[in-house]
């Protein structure tokens, strides 16, 4: 019997074929370093393609080969990707392929040994930051604390419309987050199961960030 309780509003589970064909092949442990890092990049570009589904649009005045006409384009300024150092590249990596002309932020975060908590040690951000759309990224959304720490700290430094984005969650990390930011869309390709006792997403795919970058 599934006894696991209806996930937030807020939540969106990314179930397109090629999504989920690929995230099976990612968590794969015979996948290697190069082709983790390739199939991360794809499902990036796709995920970035459902994210930015509902970007506003304007009309310009262009010429056709054939005749003048008024053309959809992307209204105001374009996207920014916040990575979550340091396993945020590799998923950055294949939404800037859709969207180039984004502007990219990073944000460091790591655990304090004593209180367990996110603790901030580097950030760059764009000083519009406010004026765009930001999509915040990691592979993985695990306790769900480093991911709700950034999202505030993106909304001091002035973020308005931020929607976060990880090819997998645990249950656990979609309470923490979806609490502590209800304004903030979550995207995912899979609600996995549960966390174990040292915080990895079963079934999962083993630690991003060392699989992508090929580090133990």
């Amino acid at each position: 019997m599934n006894t696991r309780p209806p996930l937030p509003s807020q939540l969106s589970v990314i179930g397109h074929p090629l999504v989920q064909h690929k995230l099976t092949l990612m968590r794969q442990k015979q996948t290697s370093t190069g082709e983790f890092r390739r199939l991360a990049r794809e499902i990036s570009l796709l995920m970035a393609y459902e994210l930015t589904r509902d970007l506003p649009l304007e009309y310009a005045a262009i010429e056709t080969p054939l005749e003048p006409m008024q053309a959809p384009i992307l209204a105001g300024k374009k996207l920014c990707i916040v990575t979550i150092l340091r396993a945020g590249d590799g998923i950055a990596e294949g939404m800037l392929d859709l969207v180039p002309s984004a502007r990219v932020g990073h944000i460091g975060l790591y655990r304090d040994p004593d209180t367990l908590k996110p603790v901030e040690y580097y950030l760059k951000l764009p000083e519009d930051i406010g004026e765009r759309l930001v999509i915040v990224v990691d592979p993985m959304l695990a306790t769900g604390h480093s991911a709700a720490a950034a999202i505030a700290r993106l909304k001091q430094a002035g973020a308005q419309q931020l929607r976060f984005a990880c090819l997998l969650a645990a249950p656990e990390g979609v309470k923490v987050l979806t609490e502590a930011h209800p304004d903030v869309p979550v995207f995912t390709c899979s609600v996995d199961r549960e966390l174990d006792s040292h915080a990895y997403i079963r079934p999962g795919l083993g630690d991003a960030g060392d699989r992508l970058f090929g580090t133990k």
